[in-house]
């Protein structure tokens, strides 16, 4: 959502001295201010919900002074992730600790580095009639840079973590109620759900604006995460955005890699990826064993490498070379350049990597018929996506059905129904995501 933010005015006050405000939320690992939601009047008044330095902050002001404020001590660092968040206000409540409640992924949380709690019964500014912006402050300003989806405010009501969530009974971890039984109140809305619609989809018709750019949907969601890349590896000269799929270099030359979030084991399926060279000198793509010395030991020393530079990395670099041990391995293979869409298949059970160029296979491979791969070796742990730039700028599509914010133009088959991608998916693979790897 960077750059772009929503907006509405409610018409009328509602309940000002109890709401509820629930969101999933995938951060992008930006350390600034970035706004998840704000109520916003003209000048000094204001309540906010921020992610600064991986904490999220919880605050209102009037005419300059701290109505309350309440900073977690918990990081929110995880970039691969969606978190829940569950904020129920009530200050009518005799205890202070109990006017403001904020729950992560079902949890209410207890530990703060600063907790200056509402008086009791004070009226916030959030049910007056000042303007409501998600993905940014109310001046247009501090750009969400990740993902929200199932985005509920409620009127008048304090509703726990529990009503838009619960635990999964095998898994033991925190799911999504895609549904929830609440009441929406005067000004409560319910947007973002199953889409990237901003419709109210309550009954309310509290609809929102679309400002400062466009509103990318993603099949990304808190029951399905999709791979990207991971900013949390070191970075010299380089930057992620766009909901890290998008990587280039910022300043001076020189290869510069970057890895994706999630891994490919042996034996554990087949899958399917897409890249798009957006300009620039050279860039590659292939895959890299995270546990074993080479590429991704070098990325997070902050080193110079490419994919394909060292025994556990295999990659396809722009000049039409195929890299292993950082030595060219295979010839006739066709260089790329901008607007190119590079494919890549990666089969874990027959250990198998496979290349298109804009649909057509390098070395006449046929993935789903397992003729013309280039044979790969065990990883000692999982091959990660590597992609690397040299004053180049590169993106992903894990899936999403987008290259940053442009839809794919012409969706191809793909049989397991996981992840949107340009060209046809092979039979028997799918997409790197969560659901993709419990096939």
């Amino acid at each position: 959502m960077a750059n772009t933010y929503l907006s509405r005015t409610p018409s009328g006050a509602g309940n000002r001295k109890t709401f509820t405000l629930s969101t999933w939320f995938k951060t992008a690992g930006g350390t600034g201010g970035e706004h998840i939601f704000q109520a916003y009047s003209a000048g000094s008044d204001y309540m906010a919900i921020i992610m600064s330095g991986n904490t999220l902050i919880v605050k209102e002001e009037a005419s300059s002074s701290a109505a309350y404020f309440i900073q977690t001590n918990r990081k929110f660092r995880d970039v691969n992730a969606w978190y829940h968040l569950t904020v129920a206000y009530n200050s009518t409540e005799s205890t202070a600790a109990d006017r403001i409640k904020i729950y992560i992924n079902g949890v209410q949380e207890t530990s703060f580095s600063s907790a200056a709690y509402p008086s009791q019964n004070l009226d916030s500014i959030v049910n007056s009639t000042v303007i409501h912006t998600i993905g940014a402050s109310g001046t247009g300003a501090e750009f969400w840079n990740g993902s929200m989806s199932h985005f509920h405010f409620v009127d008048a009501t304090a509703y726990p973590a529990s009503t838009f969530g619960s635990t999964d009974s095998t898994t033991g971890e925190w799911k999504i109620n895609t549904s929830p039984s609440i009441t929406m109140g005067t000004n409560g809305f319910t947007i973002l759900k199953d889409g990237n619609t901003i419709t109210d989809q309550s009954a309310n018709s509290n609809n929102f604006t679309l400002a400062g750019g466009t509103l990318t949907n993603t099949e990304d969601c808190p029951s399905n995460v999709f791979c990207t890349f991971n900013p949390l590896f070191p970075q010299v000269n380089t930057g992620t955005s766009k909901g890290n799929t998008r990587f280039e270099t910022t300043s001076g030359s020189g290869w510069r890699t970057m890895c994706g979030t999630l891994g490919m084991e042996k034996n554990t399926g087949k899958y399917y990826m897409e890249f798009k060279h957006l300009g620039g000198t050279n860039n590659g793509y292939g895959i890299a064993d995270y546990t074993d010395g080479g590429v991704v030991e070098k990325i997070n020393r902050s080193i110079s490498t490419y994919a394909g530079n060292n025994a556990n990395s295999y990659g396809y670099l722009s000049q039409g070379e195929f890299f292993y041990n950082g030595s060219y391995t295979a010839s006739g293979w066709n260089s790329y350049t901008t607007n190119d869409i590079i494919g890549m298949a990666v089969d874990m059970e027959n250990m198998k990597l496979y290349f298109h160029k804009n649909g057509t296979y390098e070395n006449s491979g046929n993935p789903t018929a397992g003729t013309g791969g280039y044979t790969i070796a065990d990883p000692v742990g999982a091959y990660l996506p590597v992609v690397s730039v040299n004053s180049a700028i590169l993106c992903a599509n894990f899936g999403n059905g987008y290259f940053e914010t442009t839809a794919v133009s012409s969706a191809g088959t793909n049989a397991s129904g996981i992840g949107i991608f340009e060209y046809d998916v092979p039979t028997g693979y799918t997409a790197l995501s969560t659901k993709g790897l419990n096939l």
